[in-house]
């Protein structure tokens, strides 16, 4: 059977050529060594020709990859010892290993599927629908997206502390933690995985799993990004009439008048 021209592969501005009939693997010691990163698999995801398609797998025991299409509309969850046919032009991938995600590009020639807002892929998949963010919830998912959605082509970016992500926003930890459940909770509620562990408890790597599901499905996007230094700006403006306020605030008013004599008694 007739297979399509290999796949190529982009990461960190680098391309990566995959020969027919041989498995191209991606982990921390393989074909594409995306990084030393002890929490990566050696061999995490594997491309390979079967049956004149080419396939995306995944051949971890732990780790699982989120794939999306270019308009980031359909979305596939890509688990432990699941795989998927390549069938756009180019595909996404994003994964999260301990703090740090992970992206690369898939470009092919094949295109068995075209993309527009009715498209559906094969059992496994979702098609993304539109997701309504409060002004609060979206600055926390670029917050915590930042150093991601900053990068000029597909490669790694890090994953900021819940600590460091709420002073990024000049937020409480309190505060913050609340709307990472909120948001979570309502992404969960329209079935994306991985924002929520077993028996109601929220996932460990809740963060991780938000910014891959943000980026990759168009969520949040490099021009959210001014929304940081607006809250900032807005902040340090609020902080300076506090202080200027504070500092214009005579206490007593002096009336001119000396103070009348304190009464004895006779």
């Amino acid at each position: 059977m007739h297979t399509v021209k290999a796949p190529r592969i982009e990461f960190c501005g680098e391309w990566y050529d995959i020969t027919p009939g041989q498995p191209f693997f991606v982990g921390r010691e393989s074909d594409l060594i995306i990084d030393e990163n002890p929490f990566l698999h050696r061999r995490f995801l594997s491309i390979s020709d079967e049956n004149g398609l080419w396939w995306l797998s995944n051949v971890g025991n732990l780790l699982s990859a989120t794939v999306t299409d270019t308009t980031g509309q359909v979305q596939a969850w890509l688990a432990p010892g699941a795989r998927l046919p390549i069938v756009f032009p180019e595909l996404t991938v994003m994964f999260s290993a301990g703090s740090t995600t992970y992206e690369f590009a898939i470009h092919s020639e094949a295109e068995y599927f075209g993309t527009s807002s009715m498209t559906a892929m094969s059992a496994g998949t979702t098609t993304v629908g539109p997701v309504h963010l409060t002004s609060s919830q979206r600055l926390l998912i670029v917050a915590l997206a930042e150093n991601v959605l900053r990068q000029d082509f597909p490669g790694r970016g890090e994953i900021p502390a819940s600590v460091d992500a709420a002073a990024r926003l000049g937020w409480t930890q309190t505060a913050f933690n609340r709307k990472l459940d909120n948001v979570c909770d309502k992404l969960d509620r329209i079935g994306v995985r991985g924002l929520r562990g077993g028996r109601g408890k929220l996932a460990t790597g809740r963060r991780a799993r938000l910014v891959e599901y943000a980026v990759s499905s168009r969520l949040v996007d490099a021009s959210d990004l001014v929304l940081l230094d607006r809250e900032k700006e807005e902040r340090d403006k609020a902080d300076a009439a506090s202080a200027t306020a504070t500092s214009e605030d005579p206490g007593v008013v002096d009336s001119g008048l000396s103070a009348a004599p304190p009464l004895t008694r006779s």
